[in-house]
């Protein structure tokens, strides 16, 4: 069996826990190489995991021929230096969520993508959750009519203030920017991408001075659909609680946990598969179908989802939901 040949940019804690574990288990894949600032790290993950090739300098790594894909999971500051490298290098690239800092950089690297005629896949994993996966496929099947409003929120306590997201130069922005903009997509893809018409955003700074730490949005979309994203690093919570909630003109739908429900003669019926498994560990279900999906994409089974023109619409929408809470207002888009 050939193997796709893979290497890793960054080596935090999503590439310690997922990207490396999984992507090893992998038949199909190789992972050629690793590289991270920190040598120590990258000496000590290179052991563990059997890779021959290990470097601090990303430039080092894209050099490698044998490479046909890399993985991104550097500070978000860095996704647009190194993607545009890995692009001019001739690599397919996967880089983790945001695509950038902003619209503008995101249009850079979806730009340098098409003119190198390279793949370029952006990491949204909760596309890939089991049960939204499930739960799309019902919306797709009009169970529960046409969706008129979308409630969802991630809230979810940083356990330190810290850290580089949290330092505008190197994020881009605060907590909407890193879980905000995971339910936008999330909510667009569930309803196939309608545009957005206009959004209304109020961020509040508890115990950050630079990014927001809570931010509440309201989002009309061209299909007369009216989403709200409330997300938060700082809300006095027992559990972390991420939800998405659907309502239609026949019915309801709630992810985490899955139910549908929906209204027939007169009577609320629960959808719901009764043989779904709901103790299983979603996130890490997720990530792991979305790598597949990746490397399924590089061997041209499947074609590249969740694009660099999704991330660059998404992008936009970003920018004027920061705008709006600057500026205190409602924002309209032309799309």
């Amino acid at each position: 069996m050939e193997k796709i040949k893979i290497g890793i940019i960054g080596l935090g804690s999503i590439s310690q826990v997922m990207h490396l574990p999984i992507l090893s288990k992998f038949p199909d894949v190789e992972i050629v190489g690793i590289c991270d600032k920190d040598k120590s790290k990258t000496r000590i993950l290179a052991e563990k995991f059997k890779i021959h090739n290990y470097y601090s300098d990303y430039n080092e790594l894209l050099k490698n021929d044998d490479i046909k894909g890399v993985i991104i999971a550097t500070p978000t500051d860095t996704h647009h230096e190194i993607s545009i490298a890995a692009l001019e290098n001739n690599k397919d690239v996967f880089v983790e969520k945001p695509i950038a800092r902003n619209f503008i950089e995101a249009k850079q690297i979806n730009d340098k993508a098409k003119e190198t005629k390279k793949k370029l896949m952006v990491g949204m994993n909760n596309r890939f959750r089991p049960d939204a996966m499930l739960l799309k496929t019902f919306i797709q099947k009009g169970e529960i009519g046409k969706i008129f409003y979308i409630k969802t929120g991630w809230l979810k306590k940083q356990s330190t203030l810290e850290k580089w997201f949290t330092q505008k130069e190197k994020s881009g922005g605060g907590v909407f920017l890193d879980h905000g903009i995971v339910l936008l997509d999330l909510s667009l893809w569930m309803l196939g991408f309608p545009d957005v018409k206009s959004v209304q955003s109020s961020f509040y700074y508890h115990e950050t001075k630079k990014v927001e730490d809570f931010s509440f949005s309201m989002i009309k979309l061209s299909n007369n659909t009216t989403l709200t994203i409330e997300v938060s690093w700082t809300m006095l919570m027992e559990n972390d609680f991420l939800y998405c909630n659907m309502f239609g003109s026949e019915g309801s739908a709630l992810l985490n946990p899955l139910k549908v429900q929906k209204e027939l003669h007169g009577n609320i019926v629960n959808l719901t598969p009764a043989k779904f498994d709901k103790n299983q560990n979603y996130y890490k279900k997720s990530i792991e179908n979305e790598l597949r999906y990746f490397i399924n994409s590089l061997k041209g089974l499947t074609p590249i989802v969740s694009t660099g023109d999704e991330a660059v619409k998404r992008m936009m929408v970003v920018d004027a939901i920061y705008q709006s809470a600057e500026n205190n207002k409602e924002i309209i888009l032309n799309n």
